[in-house]
């Protein structure tokens, strides 16, 4: 967590959720098209990791971290999406990074924190932005609370069982749900 991937992740995929919670509270205020859009991002992300994990491209060894302007855009667009489905990005920067070939252990530290900041400060810009919006745009505080505590265990968990697990079973396990929840909100904005 003190390395310089996780400070990068956090520095910049905080101005695009805070940009994201305005898009989604102004531009994208319906639940079916917040479904469709999380649906688009989601499905092929977690194809995309099942098969580069399953076939892999041939990498020079470092390759793996994207460079100082392609991880400084990824995590400003991570953030924007993030702050418009009101997630930290995790989710989504996790897939994308490993992907490209990084190790679980290097990633998942880095994509807790900005996880973890971000959330904090999308929940802060939706209560702000349920002030200028008629819509119901605020917080629900003890949900939120609720699942951040969750989440905080279940990252302490995973993080101690990780090291037991193998790379590929956990890239396919991550890619499978984030295919399996693409494909459940894709549904769900179909019916």
């Amino acid at each position: 967590m003190r390395g310089g991937l996780a400070r990068r992740l956090v520095l910049w995929t905080l101005p695009g959720v805070i940009a994201g919670a305005a898009v989604r509270v102004f531009a994208l205020p319906g639940q079916n098209l917040f479904r469709t859009l999380v649906a688009a991002l989601l499905l092929p992300l977690g194809l995309w990791l099942c098969l580069r994990t399953l076939h892999p491209a041939r990498q020079r060894p470092d390759a793996a971290e994207p460079s100082a302007p392609a991880l400084a855009a990824l995590a400003l667009a991570v953030g924007v999406v993030g702050g418009i489905y009101g997630i930290g990005g995790g989710s989504l920067l996790g897939p994308v990074l490993a992907a490209r070939g990084m190790s679980m252990a290097r990633i998942a530290p880095a994509t807790l924190a900005a996880t973890f900041t971000t959330s904090v400060a999308g929940a802060a810009a939706y209560a702000m932005l349920a002030l200028a919006s008629s819509g119901p745009v605020a917080p629900d505080w003890w949900l939120g609370l609720a699942c951040g505590l969750g989440g905080l265990i279940g990252g302490y968990l995973g993080a101690r069982l990780q090291r037991h697990l193998p790379e590929t079973a956990l890239r396919l396990l991550l890619g499978t749900l984030a295919a399996a929840l693409g494909a459940q909100y894709a549904v769900q904005a179909l019916s």
